[in-house]
Formats: C-alpha cells, structure tokens, sequence
C-alpha cells in the first residue's frame, strides 16, 4: 500500500558547497581499540574505495566516507547544507571536469556524502563546486502520527520497503537488528546533523570488540533498538529508529559504520522484518526504472 505523505507541500532548495580536501596534522597518528597505531585515509575528499550496496567495513581505512565529501566554507550555509539535505536528493557537480555529473545524497557525517559512479567521481577533485536539490526536512507520514520522519527525500519513500501493516502499524523491512549497546559516538547530537556511529564492526580486533555488525554494507537499513532520534538521539526503552548507513570502516573505540537517521518512534508503531535485499541500491534501482517507464508513457 503507498503511504500517504504532506509530499505536496514540501519544497525545494538549491544548495552549494563543495568537495572538501582530506585534513590531518602533523601528529597523524591515532590508536585503536587495542592500542595500535594507524595512520589510514578516511574523511573528505573524493573516496572511490565503496558505492552504495558495497561492504561498508573490511577497508584499510578511518572513518570512511564514500563517495564525495561535501561542505560549504560558510559555517551558516555549511549547517544548511548538514540540516536540510536528505538521503536520495540529487547532487549535481558544477564545475571542473565532471561537471553536469549527477548523484545521490547517502547521508551526512561531518559532511554531506553523495555517491556518484566511479567513472564520474574519477573526474572530480577537491574544490570542484556542488549543488544538492534538498528537499524531505518537514515530510510527515500521515497514518503514522507517532513516528518521526527525517532526512528522506520524498521522491524514495514509494521505493522503500515500507508500507502500512493490516494492523496499522508502519511495515519495514531492515538488513540487520542493531543492539543498544552498539550505539556509540553521536549520542546527544541533532538527528538531522551527522550520523551515529556504531560500534561492534571492528574487523581485525579483538573478539569481544565485535557485535557481528562486521557485515553491514552501505544503504543498509538498519533498526537501532531502543533507540530514540524524534527530538536529538539518546538511549530510550521502548523506542526504536530506523536508519541508513552512510559510512564505512573506523578504527577508533567508540566508533565504526553509521546510520543517517530515516525514522523514529515507539517500537509499538512499526512491524519489523529483516530481509538481506532492505539496502538504498534497490529502492535506487526501483526509482530509476519507474522513471524510465514514465518517460516511455510520456
């Protein structure tokens, strides 16, 4: 059943940025769990290591962030950009060698991240100027009052696995049931501003560090177990919150793969299912072709 939405009473902003360098200093150095030093890529840039639907750990990295990196040098604009772009809005590269190139919004970290196909993100390079159609901040589900919508494009919400339950409740499918205790940095933070980092996917580590997250890949959905993201994000019995990982690999305690906040509410709101196919890479594939299919009718 499609769910009903206040879809037709959002609206559209162009926001800008900018694909952000790699930044280190000279004590590059960090430790993890165990106490071992790395020095490893991860944030910002252009990272071609992983697209939606691929392994999100395993990775000879920290802190992973596929795809492009994207922030605005204004601190105000940046936390436009943070707070109002919404996972499936289209990024368009606007300058350099790709531009007119277009992707996908996956999520936000300390930047926003769009995957792009590889051949598209060989040609850009840190500085190149994006656009994000931004659009989803404010959509409702209109049968279900007591969940909390966020960070969705409208535009993916008929390609999800969601619908309404015969017993009214909202129907998900998710890739993986995420415990409490993984819940690690990103506590106490806005749910529309980065993700949550889970711990337990640290492969390599040692044994009892590990919460068999190890497979999760990007796109994953996600349901974090008494999880409560309506109003910031904190530790709530009772509650649950579906997400989208939008990051890979971390080695730092505390740390690892992250989900960018989708859905929020009382576990009693939601009927749950896990299906290894609940990943954005089908809900992109199914909005593609039913865009395809519309422009063959036209």
């Amino acid at each position: 059943m499609t769910l009903r939405t206040n879809a037709d009473r959002l609206v559209t902003q162009i926001l800008t940025g900018e694909v952000w360098p790699p930044l280190a200093d000279r004590h590059g150095y960090r430790v993890d769990a165990d106490g071992n030093p790395f020095l490893l890529p991860g944030m910002g840039g252009v990272t071609m290591a992983a697209h939606i639907g691929d392994a999100a750990t395993g990775y000879a990295s920290d802190h992973l962030e596929p795809g492009l990196s994207i922030r605005h040098a204004n601190a105000e604009a940046n936390a436009a950009l943070q707070f109002l772009s919404c996972v499936g809005n289209t990024i368009t590269v606007r300058s350099g060698p790709a531009a007119g190139a277009q992707g996908t919004v996956l999520g936000q970290h300390a930047y926003v991240l769009a995957d792009l196909e590889t051949d598209d993100l060989a040609q850009v390079t840190t500085g190149d100027k994006v656009s994000i159609e931004a659009v989803g901040q404010g959509l409702e589900f209109l049968d279900h009052p007591q969940i909390r919508v966020k960070n969705l494009a409208p535009s993916l919400v008929d390609h999800l696995p969601f619908s309404t339950a015969p017993d009214g409740t909202l129907a998900v499918e998710v890739a993986m049931r995420v415990p409490a205790e993984a819940a690690g940095a990103g506590g106490g933070m806005l749910s529309e501003f980065a993700n949550t980092d889970l711990m337990g996917a640290y492969p390599g580590l040692s044994d009892d560090l590990s919460l068999g997250l190890e497979s999760l890949r990007i796109g994953d959905l996600v349901l974090l177990e008494d999880q409560d993201h309506s109003f910031g994000r904190g530790y709530r019995p009772g509650y649950v919150t579906v997400g989208v990982i939008s990051t890979g690999e971390c080695r730092l305690f505390g740390h690892g793969p992250g989900p960018s906040t989708l859905l929020s509410g009382p576990a009693s709101a939601f009927s749950i299912s896990v299906s290894d196919t609940a990943n954005l890479a089908h809900a992109l594939d199914s909005a593609e072709s039913a865009a395809h299919q519309e422009a063959d009718h036209a």
